[in-house]
């Protein structure tokens, strides 16, 4: 495979990177208490050292009372634990990577398994997480206000620590992204509405206040999903019309790059062309975007959870689309989780030393 194309470098405000290739985020749950660890800065300072260009970290949850789902997923507020992304950057610049936290809210979401539940009820735009699962309360004006506050909040502090750029996650049914689909968000005041753009408010608003915080030169990315994680073939943006009218408000309110994500990057998003979702997020914006899924594996990541392992797979058609200009960037998840030397391999060709992925990889920090 020639896979040069992957290793040109790409800037673009506060980024810098050496290559195309981003680490995808995945949550890992391995920091107790939402405090990151040593292991947790060694494991992302390790992709760094194997070459990675861009790290975008594991979601991390900002300053609401329940934020977060999982009492091991890392926060973004209080003392101990950005002292602890402290030393996440820290290694991974001293590796010679670049890095952004992911921050998130969950919204409504399903209890843990343990039975652990955040100190006050999950939040959403309504109280439901999906047509007919309901297990939180609706937002009120105040508590949208703060959130939108924390958003911005988690941001000027990731670039006081030193980051290099910030992922608002907007995608997977999560808070943002229950904002955007009228199955979630039934609410009739400024942050509803029937149609796809007059729900782009909540996220518009958070865009807005994260750009203030953190000023014009710091580059900024938003992650964004078509697909519900049990409907892979659901769709936000019916058409071309409807994608241009969901990104075109979110790019104007200062969003850098579009995070693409999708179960496979070579499946096509609308019928009468090849262009997957990063595709055409940079064709109705102009702006750069990042493909994503199943890169570099044969099964997606979703099948991982249901025990089916993946074998390395082709570039080729990756690189296609790359070198046709249908994106900018390439986020890698599984293969760098199973092996952080996975780039450094295919910069040199090494491919018979890939490795495929199981769910065991799931289970520990390498």
């Amino acid at each position: 495979m020639n896979t040069d194309s992957l290793f040109r470098p790409f800037s673009l405000k506060t980024l810098n990177i050496k290559n195309r290739i981003v680490m995808a985020p995945m949550t890992r749950s391995f920091s107790p208490g939402g405090v990151p660890t040593a292991d947790v800065a060694s494991y992302y300072a390790k992709r760094a050292a194997g070459e990675v260009g861009l790290i975008l970290s594991e979601g991390t949850v900002i300053n609401r009372p329940s934020s977060s789902a999982d009492p091991n997923i890392p926060h973004f507020y209080g003392t101990e634990a950005l002292a602890g992304w402290q030393h996440v950057i820290n290694e991974v610049h001293q590796a010679g990577g670049q890095m952004g936290p992911q921050i998130w809210h969950q919204g409504i979401h399903a209890n843990h398994a343990s039975g652990w539940l955040p100190s006050a009820p999950f939040e959403g735009p309504s109280s439901f997480n999906s047509p007919g699962f309901e297990n939180g309360v609706p937002m009120t004006d105040a508590a949208i206000a703060d959130t939108i506050a924390a958003f911005g909040q988690a941001a000027a502090d990731a670039k006081a620590l030193g980051f290099d750029t910030v992922e608002i996650h907007g995608a997977h049914q999560y808070l943002i992204d229950q904002f955007f689909w009228d199955g979630t968000n039934n609410r009739t005041d400024i942050y509803g509405g029937k149609t796809l753009a007059e729900r782009t408010r909540f996220a518009v608003e958070v865009i807005k206040e994260v750009r203030k915080r953190v000023g014009e030169d710091f580059a900024l990315i938003i992650r964004l999903s078509q697909f519900k994680p049990a409907a892979y073939d659901f769709k936000l943006a019916k058409n071309e019309q409807e994608m241009e009218q969901w990104l075109t408000p979110l790019a104007e309110a200062g969003i850098d790059i579009f995070h693409c994500s999708q179960r496979r990057f070579w499946e096509p998003e609308f019928e009468g062309s090849d262009l997957n979702f990063a595709g055409w997020a940079k064709k109705v914006t102009g702006k750069a975007t990042i493909s994503v899924g199943s890169v570099g594996l044969d099964g997606d990541f979703f099948g991982a959870f249901a025990g089916q392992s993946s074998q390395p797979s082709s570039l080729d058609e990756l690189v296609r689309r790359m070198d046709r200009g249908d994106f900018d960037l390439v986020a890698v998840g599984r293969p760098l989780l199973a092996d952080p030397n996975w780039v450094e391999k295919i910069k040199h060709n090494r491919m018979e030393e890939l490795k495929g992925f199981s769910k065991e990889a799931l289970m520990e920090l390498v």
